[in-house]
């Protein structure tokens, strides 16, 4: 049994946490913000490849992702929903790069005005309010700790470190390709909505809208470089008048809370390990808009490249 501090409590760190433990090594995880406090708390947490490359190792981390939450959305506790929904396109274009990771993709034969194409898929949706505590419990259960702990460097008093720590990496792994895409969104009150909807024909201003249990959260933003980390009241406004239009039975939907969440981009998502002077330290960070989507499919390759050089 290898003892490993991973570092970041968003999904990534815990997802990889857990898996870690199911394979026997005594796993701590240290994290400045806990779970619930961490940019996967905002997240609309659908399950879509978004802003996330390399296409080959994305598509087939995804598909592994995708099975695993479907077998997790048997489990109440887990806060995930199977749900069909469609994406709008105003010019007609192929089948995304990501579509052989889904079962059950199909064109739309006739979108809605203005639209002129779209496709539709059952995918999950994560209520995060209510998976990251059960992800964060379920490592407990195992063995696993979660500890709050502010680092200016990669730990060096451990054998094996995993670093999960998102955009922290920009510092803590000195990887300036790393930069922060700005998403804000609007928490609405549950209407009876169970089919989501996204139209991402403005790649700055993404329109989603996506129901959970309790909530329908609806974006959003994907303002690259932008490290503010307050909503903007005027944006807030134009997030709800476009998710209006797409989706009519919003209209005066009583809005919950205003969230912002900065997510790590990078120009592939870094999963490797190197040497230190201590040990080994996995990489495992820039996953962008899609750390959900991956976070079970990168789970299994960081324990299995574990698995693999010890």
């Amino acid at each position: 049994m290898t003892k490993v501090l991973v570092v970041g409590a968003g999904v990534i760190g815990l997802s990889c946490a857990v898996r870690l433990a199911e394979a026997g090594h005594e796993v701590q995880v240290v994290a400045r913000d806990l779970p619930t406090e961490t940019t996967s708390a905002v997240a609309a947490a659908l399950w879509y490849p978004y802003l996330a490359y390399p296409k080959e190792r994305v598509t087939a981390w995804s598909a592994a992702s995708y099975k695993e939450f479907l077998e997790l959305a048997g489990i109440p506790e887990t806060g995930i929903q199977i749900r069909r929904g469609s994406e709008l396109l105003m010019e007609p274009q192929p089948d995304p790069w990501w579509s052989s990771a889904v079962p059950g993709f199909e064109r739309l034969p006739a979108p809605p005005p203005p639209y002129a194409d779209g496709w539709s898929f059952e995918s999950p949706a994560i209520d995060m309010s209510v998976y990251l505590p059960w992800l964060h419990a379920r490592l407990e259960s195992l063995g696993g700790e979660v500890t709050r702990r502010s680092l200016t460097t990669l730990p060096q008093d451990a054998p094996l470190v995993v670093n999960c720590s998102g955009l922290g990496a920009r510092d803590l792994a000195a990887d300036p390709s790393l930069t922060p895409v700005r998403g804000q969104v609007v928490v609405l009150e549950q209407l009876g909505l169970n089919e989501w909807w996204i139209d991402d024909n403005d790649t700055e201003l993404p329109c989603y809208v996506i129901p959970r249990i309790h909530d329908i959260v609806v974006g959003g933003t994907a303002h690259r470089g932008d490290w503010n980390p307050d909503p903007h009241a005027e944006t807030a406004k134009t997030i709800l008048a476009r998710a209006e239009r797409m989706v009519p039975a919003l209209a005066g939907a009583r809005v919950l809370r205003h969230k912002v969440g900065l997510r790590p981009a990078r120009p592939t998502v870094r999963l490797d390990m190197e040497r230190s002077e201590a040990g080994r330290i996995v990489h495992c960070y820039g996953h962008g808009g899609a750390g959900v989507t991956l976070s079970w499919g990168c789970a299994a390759e960081v324990a299995d490249l574990i698995a693999t050089t010890e």
